[in-house]
């Protein structure tokens, strides 16, 4: 069972366009939740220093960082225990997160504070805005997109992420030699993200095959996914080199 993750519902939200209004399809709508105490509280003390707020121009990563190590952005990290170990682990890169659930932010933000990670920054906003509008073009080391809400009803496979115009914005902003790390737990959506992948231009698969690859050893073995393998489902990790 994929981890419960902000961007699970989601509805057609009206964007401005001048005087008109244009349709967006939305892998998510805003759920605010409760804020719990721990949560709140790590907002109030770590956003400041791990929090990226939009000023209208384009991040500059190595200002935002203080170095010029490889960055590293997760889309949709639920609460944000994975990402914190990740960040942990290859103290090397800069890790940022989008996610749009605040309560997801300030649990990640407390364990990051836990865990004394300093190469973490967060970001609580829409990660298709954030794409066009906060990162420059081939700036990322990695892109990396675990448990995404599959939408496993055929009539809402079109609010799925990761969808051919998605990916094609992802390219843009992945370095050549870049990796795009996807997972799932829904065979269906493995299946559709395998399918956009080898047809997406700029990309090639890493595995042998051009399928699936094992689990990467980076990438933490989440409770869902330990219960998810109790129960007999399976995973499905796949990687994709951005070329030219």
């Amino acid at each position: 069972m994929a981890e419960d993750k902000s961007a699970n519902v989601s509805e057609q939200a009206p964007a401005a366009t001048g005087e008109r209004y244009m349709r967006q399809i939305r892998s998510f709508v805003r759920r605010e939740g409760r804020l719990t105490k721990g949560q709140a509280g790590a907002l109030e003390r770590q956003w400041p220093t791990m929090g990226i707020e939009f000023h209208g121009e384009k991040l500059n990563l190595q200002d935002l960082f203080g170095n010029d190590n490889p960055v590293v952005l997760e889309i949709g990290f639920g609460m944000g225990k994975s990402l914190v170990a990740m960040a942990k682990a290859a103290p090397e890169k800069n890790f940022i997160g989008v996610e749009v659930h605040r309560p997801g932010v300030g649990a990640c933000l407390l364990e990051a504070e836990s865990q004394g990670v300093t190469n973490l920054k967060v970001i609580e906003h829409d990660a298709v805005e954030v794409l066009k509008e906060w990162l420059p073009d081939h700036t990322l080391a990695g892109v990396q997109i675990f448990f995404p809400d599959p939408w496993h009803k055929k009539r809402h496979h079109k609010r799925r992420l990761v969808q051919p115009e998605f990916v094609a914005l992802l390219r843009q902003k992945l370095k050549l030699d870049g990796v795009l790390h996807l997972a799932t737990d829904w065979e269906n959506y493995a299946e559709h993200m395998l399918d956009v992948m080898n047809n997406a231009p700029g990309y090639v698969n890493q595995a042998a095959d051009g399928t699936y690859i094992p689990r990467p050893e980076e990438r933490p073995l989440t409770k869902f996914e330990q219960r998810g393998h109790r129960l007999g489902h399976g995973v499905w990790d796949m990687k994709f080199t951005a070329v030219t």
